[in-house]
């Protein structure tokens, strides 16, 4: 069993950043793929960033440039570094580990950018 914790979020203007990070309990989390999801009212869940366990990392197009995945698997966290904050930004952001077809989900953190 994983249980993962997501904190970070907030309400920031358009244009500043905020770091989300996701602690994850349990053992072998280095072997986890890890990804963020964000769901906005009324959207589906959709995948923003994703880090395999070797530290690759893939992005949707749209946070391309501005949002950076990583992992610390010291600390059993990941993070998504956020810059350059957009209103369309605006979702519950979820933390997302996955191994071997296994998949684990933490409870979401809100992030809100408005002016």
């Amino acid at each position: 069993q994983v249980q993962l914790v997501e904190s970070g979020g907030g309400l920031v203007q358009p244009g500043e950043s905020l770091r989300l990070s996701c602690a994850a309990s349990g053992s072998i989390f280095s072997s986890y793929a890890m990804g963020w999801y964000r769901q906005a009212p009324g959207k589906q869940r959709e995948l923003v960033a994703h880090i395999t366990s070797g530290g690759f990392t893939e992005y949707v197009d749209s946070v391309k440039g501005r949002f950076t995945i990583s992992r610390d698997n010291a600390k059993n966290t990941v993070y998504l570094q956020m810059n350059s904050l957009k209103v369309e930004d605006t979702a519950v952001y979820y933390c997302r580990a996955n191994r071997y077809g296994v998949t684990y989900w933490g409870q979401g953190t809100q992030v809100t950018v408005s002016s």
